[in-house]
């Protein structure tokens, strides 16, 4: 047993403790969880911890401030902590894996959660991690003219990097063919409407296209976003085609945008589900030159929109406008989040290749 308040008042010290990692969700780097996995010996935040619920066999939550806590949990606590479980549970993730973030979606960090705990997939006494390889299956993907989503085999040859899909299950050929080094994947659970919505970005004759796809598992469809990733990083490490850049400066145009942390790429449309993507910015770190500083440029106004940002790469300016303070204020904050991360190898890989396909 044990005194309640003297007990949360070591839990809440030990959020703090420097040198453990405890300040910041063990899976997903949120800033002052307020929930622990009192079996596994970390501490999440409660959009994770809604996920451990799900398999009260391995993991079992509490609230820091509201459960109870006995004392021989409370030492349990102490002496293991996020850093320590974290180089049990990811002692091998591989290079291509994502490793969600606080503002990513839900099925991302479900199946890293469970690839980590309940899978234990990344753990050095584990079995070995193949790369993913050829994949073949069957996702629903938005049809080009209608909103309704039609089921289509994919299939994915990871050695000649290609991704094909048939519009019939006996179709005799692809509908298209598209080369790992034109492609882009990222989830849009919001802009597509389903919780697993993957959006596959590629370029075909000069333009960008986008597939709306899902699948009913959110396990087959985080497999087939990784695997995808691990075939691009491997393209990406054998070359790197140079492309040429190029700058058109134009007047403020209303255009839907999209941020994409993951690959640190804004991407602009015309319209919200517009299949063709009309440009993108590559977004760098706070140490390469890359800043967002808020409102516009002295002498600079927007149409009917007061308020905006600026972001400036080593290159050039961006300019936006928003509709509102409430906007302008979230989009800081997720541009300055996204600059104030060190890139990741995949990261600079990608920037090598993106220097043509900036926003004009």
């Amino acid at each position: 047993m044990g005194d309640r308040e003297r007990n949360k008042k070591r839990l809440l010290e030990l959020l703090q403790a420097t040198g453990t990692g405890n300040a910041q969700c063990a899976d997903c780097g949120a800033a002052d969880p307020d929930w622990a996995s009192y079996t596994l010996g970390i501490f999440i935040c409660l959009n994770c911890s809604g996920v451990h619920r799900n398999f009260p066999d391995i993991s079992k939550v509490k609230s820091l401030r509201l459960d109870f806590w006995d004392d021989s949990i409370v030492e349990f606590m102490i002496h293991n902590g996020n850093l320590r479980v974290k180089a049990k549970y990811e002692a091998r993730v591989p290079a291509f894996y994502y490793i969600p973030q606080a503002d990513d979606c839900l099925v991302l960090k479900e199946q890293w959660i469970r690839a980590k705990y309940e899978r234990q997939e990344f753990m050095v006494d584990g079995k070995t991690l193949s790369p993913p390889g050829n994949r073949e299956g069957f996702l629903w993907k938005r049809g080009r003219d209608k909103a309704q989503f039609l089921r289509r085999r994919f299939v994915f040859l990871a050695r000649e990097g290609l991704l094909k899909y048939y519009t019939k299950e006996e179709g005799k050929g692809p509908k298209a063919v598209i080369h790992i080094k034109d492609l882009n994947a990222t989830f849009q659970t919001e802009k597509i409407g389903n919780p697993h919505g993957l959006q596959i970005t590629y370029r075909t004759e000069g333009h960008l296209r986008n597939l709306f796809v899902y699948h009913e598992s959110g396990k087959e469809i985080v497999d087939w976003f990784n695997a995808l990733r691990a075939a691009r990083l491997q393209y990406l490490k054998m070359a790197f085609p140079e492309l040429p850049e190029s700058e058109q400066r134009e007047p403020f145009k209303k255009r839907w945008f999209a941020l994409d942390p993951q690959e640190r790429r804004l991407l602009y449309y015309k319209n919200p589900l517009d299949a063709y993507e009309q440009g993108e910015v590559f977004l760098g770190s706070n140490e390469q030159g890359y800043e967002v500083c808020e409102d516009l440029p002295k002498g600079i106004r927007g149409n009917r929109w007061k308020v905006g940002l600026t972001i400036i790469t080593p290159e050039r300016r961006f300019i936006f406008t928003c509709p509102s303070e409430k906007e302008q204020r979230e989009w800081l904050e997720s541009f300055r989040d996204v600059l104030s991360r060190p890139l990741t190898p995949l990261n600079l890989l990608t920037a090598s290749t993106e220097s043509g396909h900036r926003s004009r």
